[in-house]
Protein backbone atom coordinates (compact mmCIF):
# COMPACT_ATOMS: atom_id res chain seq x y z
CA UNK A 1 0.00 0.00 0.00
CA UNK A 2 1.49 3.32 -1.03
CA UNK A 3 1.07 6.38 1.17
CA UNK A 4 0.92 9.79 0.02
CA UNK A 5 2.75 12.37 2.65
CA UNK A 6 4.28 15.83 2.77
CA UNK A 7 6.61 17.10 4.82
CA UNK A 8 6.24 20.62 6.33
CA UNK A 9 9.26 21.74 8.27
CA UNK A 10 11.26 24.94 8.16
CA UNK A 11 14.95 24.20 9.36
CA UNK A 12 16.47 23.24 6.44
CA UNK A 13 18.73 20.14 7.79
CA UNK A 14 15.66 18.82 9.70
CA UNK A 15 13.99 18.82 5.99
CA UNK A 16 16.82 17.63 4.65
CA UNK A 17 17.07 14.32 6.89
CA UNK A 18 13.10 13.55 7.01
CA UNK A 19 13.41 13.63 3.20
CA UNK A 20 16.28 11.02 3.20
CA UNK A 21 14.28 8.47 5.46
CA UNK A 22 11.17 8.95 4.04
CA UNK A 23 13.21 8.04 0.81
CA UNK A 24 14.53 4.92 2.48
CA UNK A 25 10.82 2.92 2.77
CA UNK A 26 9.23 1.97 -0.44
CA UNK A 27 5.58 2.64 0.20
CA UNK A 28 6.14 6.65 1.51
CA UNK A 29 4.90 8.20 -1.74
CA UNK A 30 6.88 12.03 -0.95
CA UNK A 31 4.75 14.00 -3.07
CA UNK A 32 5.29 17.69 -1.98
CA UNK A 33 7.63 20.05 0.74
CA UNK A 34 6.60 23.50 2.40
CA UNK A 35 8.86 25.38 4.37
CA UNK A 36 5.90 26.72 6.50
CA UNK A 37 2.69 25.72 7.05
CA UNK A 38 0.57 28.33 5.20
CA UNK A 39 2.08 27.47 2.08
CA UNK A 40 0.66 23.74 2.53
CA UNK A 41 -2.72 24.75 3.48
CA UNK A 42 -3.91 25.80 -0.19
CA UNK A 43 -2.06 22.11 -1.25
CA UNK A 44 -4.33 20.39 1.37
CA UNK A 45 -7.61 22.14 -0.13
CA UNK A 46 -6.74 20.68 -3.87
CA UNK A 47 -4.88 17.49 -2.63
CA UNK A 48 -5.79 13.95 -1.14
CA UNK A 49 -3.00 13.28 1.26
CA UNK A 50 -2.01 10.48 3.65
CA UNK A 51 0.31 11.77 5.98
CA UNK A 52 2.20 14.35 7.18
CA UNK A 53 5.41 15.17 8.77
CA UNK A 54 4.79 18.17 10.56
CA UNK A 55 6.98 20.70 12.53
CA UNK A 56 5.71 22.07 14.90
CA UNK A 57 7.21 26.13 15.53
CA UNK A 58 6.69 28.09 12.64
CA UNK A 59 6.63 31.79 11.32
CA UNK A 60 3.24 32.59 10.31
CA UNK A 61 0.92 29.61 11.21
CA UNK A 62 2.28 26.91 13.75
CA UNK A 63 1.64 23.40 13.47
CA UNK A 64 -0.71 22.99 16.11
CA UNK A 65 -3.17 25.86 13.97
CA UNK A 66 -2.43 23.87 10.94
CA UNK A 67 -4.09 21.07 12.59
CA UNK A 68 -7.30 22.95 13.88
CA UNK A 69 -7.52 24.49 10.76
CA UNK A 70 -7.77 21.30 8.84
CA UNK A 71 -11.36 19.86 8.22
CA UNK A 72 -10.72 16.40 6.92
CA UNK A 73 -7.01 15.46 9.01
CA UNK A 74 -4.31 13.00 7.24
CA UNK A 75 -2.08 11.02 9.86
CA UNK A 76 0.34 13.53 11.54
CA UNK A 77 3.66 12.55 12.73
CA UNK A 78 4.76 15.47 14.47
CA UNK A 79 8.37 16.41 14.11
CA UNK A 80 9.67 19.06 16.61
CA UNK A 81 12.90 19.79 18.99
CA UNK A 82 10.56 20.23 22.01
CA UNK A 83 8.20 17.95 24.20
CA UNK A 84 6.09 20.44 25.67
CA UNK A 85 3.79 19.97 22.89
CA UNK A 86 2.95 16.04 23.25
CA UNK A 87 -0.17 15.98 24.98
CA UNK A 88 -1.84 18.83 22.81
CA UNK A 89 -0.16 16.68 19.81
CA UNK A 90 -2.16 13.76 21.08
CA UNK A 91 -5.15 15.76 22.05
CA UNK A 92 -5.62 15.95 18.48
CA UNK A 93 -4.96 12.37 17.52
CA UNK A 94 -1.81 12.50 16.55
CA UNK A 95 -0.52 9.19 15.21
CA UNK A 96 3.48 9.79 16.90
CA UNK A 97 5.79 12.45 18.06
CA UNK A 98 8.89 12.72 17.13
CA UNK A 99 11.85 14.41 19.25
CA UNK A 100 14.79 15.85 17.01
CA UNK A 101 17.22 14.70 16.28
CA UNK A 102 15.36 11.17 15.89
CA UNK A 103 16.82 8.09 14.38
CA UNK A 104 15.75 6.02 11.41
CA UNK A 105 14.43 3.43 13.23
CA UNK A 106 12.47 5.65 15.65
CA UNK A 107 11.11 7.40 12.25
CA UNK A 108 10.49 3.91 10.43
CA UNK A 109 8.60 2.70 13.77
CA UNK A 110 6.29 6.05 13.44
CA UNK A 111 5.76 5.28 9.92
CA UNK A 112 5.13 1.77 10.45
CA UNK A 113 2.32 3.21 13.04
CA UNK A 114 0.47 4.94 10.08
CA UNK A 115 0.70 2.04 7.76
CA UNK A 116 -0.94 -0.21 10.03
CA UNK A 117 -3.78 2.43 10.81
CA UNK A 118 -3.98 3.20 7.07
CA UNK A 119 -4.32 -0.39 6.30
CA UNK A 120 -7.10 -1.43 8.68
CA UNK A 121 -9.13 1.91 7.13
CA UNK A 122 -8.96 0.39 3.79
CA UNK A 123 -10.18 -3.05 5.22
CA UNK A 124 -13.04 -1.62 7.27
CA UNK A 125 -13.78 1.40 4.76
CA UNK A 126 -17.29 2.54 4.03
CA UNK A 127 -18.47 1.03 0.85
CA UNK A 128 -21.18 3.85 0.47
CA UNK A 129 -21.55 7.79 1.15
CA UNK A 130 -23.56 10.45 1.79
CA UNK A 131 -24.37 13.59 -0.71
CA UNK A 132 -26.75 16.41 -0.07
CA UNK A 133 -29.21 17.17 -2.70
CA UNK A 134 -31.84 19.44 -2.94
CA UNK A 135 -33.21 19.43 1.11
CA UNK A 136 -31.98 15.70 2.06
CA UNK A 137 -28.77 13.89 2.21
CA UNK A 138 -28.91 10.62 -0.09
CA UNK A 139 -27.29 7.21 0.44
CA UNK A 140 -24.77 6.01 -2.81
CA UNK A 141 -23.53 2.83 -2.68
CA UNK A 142 -20.24 3.09 -4.17
CA UNK A 143 -20.57 0.43 -6.51
CA UNK A 144 -23.42 2.43 -8.38
CA UNK A 145 -21.51 5.49 -9.21
CA UNK A 146 -20.35 5.63 -12.69
CA UNK A 147 -19.05 8.91 -12.80
CA UNK A 148 -19.03 12.46 -11.06
CA UNK A 149 -19.06 15.36 -13.66
CA UNK A 150 -18.91 19.29 -12.72
CA UNK A 151 -21.33 21.36 -13.93
CA UNK A 152 -21.24 25.13 -12.92
CA UNK A 153 -21.59 24.92 -9.23
CA UNK A 154 -22.96 21.55 -8.95
CA UNK A 155 -21.70 18.11 -9.50
CA UNK A 156 -23.52 15.42 -10.92
CA UNK A 157 -23.21 12.00 -9.73
CA UNK A 158 -23.90 9.50 -12.34
CA UNK A 159 -25.15 6.45 -10.94
CA UNK A 160 -25.92 2.76 -12.87
CA UNK A 161 -29.72 4.08 -12.36
CA UNK A 162 -30.07 7.96 -12.02
CA UNK A 163 -28.44 11.24 -11.36
CA UNK A 164 -27.87 13.13 -8.39
CA UNK A 165 -27.28 16.80 -8.06
CA UNK A 166 -25.17 18.26 -5.15
CA UNK A 167 -22.70 21.34 -3.92
CA UNK A 168 -20.22 18.67 -2.94
CA UNK A 169 -16.97 19.77 -4.26
CA UNK A 170 -13.95 17.65 -6.20
CA UNK A 171 -12.03 18.00 -2.92
CA UNK A 172 -14.79 16.43 -0.76
CA UNK A 173 -15.57 13.28 -3.19
CA UNK A 174 -11.68 12.67 -3.40
CA UNK A 175 -11.14 12.63 0.58
CA UNK A 176 -13.99 10.18 0.56
CA UNK A 177 -13.51 8.24 -2.69
CA UNK A 178 -11.26 5.48 -2.15
CA UNK A 179 -8.48 6.56 -4.07
CA UNK A 180 -7.82 2.39 -5.61
CA UNK A 181 -11.64 2.26 -7.24
CA UNK A 182 -11.79 5.97 -8.21
CA UNK A 183 -9.84 8.67 -9.87
CA UNK A 184 -9.56 12.29 -11.42
CA UNK A 185 -9.24 12.03 -14.93
CA UNK A 186 -10.08 15.75 -15.57
CA UNK A 187 -11.15 19.37 -13.52
CA UNK A 188 -14.75 18.66 -14.51
CA UNK A 189 -14.56 14.46 -13.76
CA UNK A 190 -14.10 11.94 -11.34
CA UNK A 191 -14.48 8.24 -13.18
CA UNK A 192 -15.23 4.83 -11.74
CA UNK A 193 -12.23 2.64 -12.98
CA UNK A 194 -14.47 0.05 -12.73
CA UNK A 195 -17.35 1.34 -14.82
CA UNK A 196 -14.91 1.94 -17.75
CA UNK A 197 -16.24 0.36 -21.41
CA UNK A 198 -13.25 1.87 -23.32
CA UNK A 199 -10.58 3.99 -23.79
CA UNK A 200 -9.72 5.51 -26.89
CA UNK A 201 -8.30 8.63 -28.30
CA UNK A 202 -7.95 9.86 -24.70
CA UNK A 203 -11.67 9.63 -24.29
CA UNK A 204 -13.24 7.36 -21.78
CA UNK A 205 -16.79 5.63 -22.22
CA UNK A 206 -18.83 5.10 -19.74
CA UNK A 207 -22.33 3.79 -20.31
CA UNK A 208 -23.10 6.38 -23.28
CA UNK A 209 -20.97 9.23 -22.05
CA UNK A 210 -17.54 9.78 -23.69
CA UNK A 211 -15.27 11.43 -20.65
CA UNK A 212 -12.20 13.21 -21.56
CA UNK A 213 -8.90 12.51 -20.08
CA UNK A 214 -6.83 16.08 -19.51
CA UNK A 215 -3.12 16.17 -20.02
CA UNK A 216 -3.03 17.24 -15.89
CA UNK A 217 -4.59 13.70 -14.91
CA UNK A 218 -3.69 11.48 -17.90
CA UNK A 219 -0.35 10.19 -16.27
CA UNK A 220 -1.73 9.51 -12.82
CA UNK A 221 -4.77 7.63 -14.25
CA UNK A 222 -2.62 5.48 -16.92
CA UNK A 223 -0.72 4.68 -13.58
CA UNK A 224 -3.82 3.54 -11.65
CA UNK A 225 -4.92 1.01 -14.84
CA UNK A 226 -1.52 -0.35 -15.50
CA UNK A 227 -0.34 1.17 -18.63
Amino acid sequence: MEIKCIIIEDEPLAMKRTKEFAGQVSYLNLVATFQNAIEAIGFLKEHSIDLIFLDIEMDGLTGIELIESLSCIPEIIITTAYDKYALKGFELHVTDYLLKPFRFDRFLNAVERVHNNLDKEKKEEKNFIFVKTEYRLERIALNEICFIEGMGDYRNVQTSSKKIMTLKTFSDFEVELPINSFCRVHKSYIVSLDKIISIEHNRIKIKDALIPISDTYKEQFFKMIGL
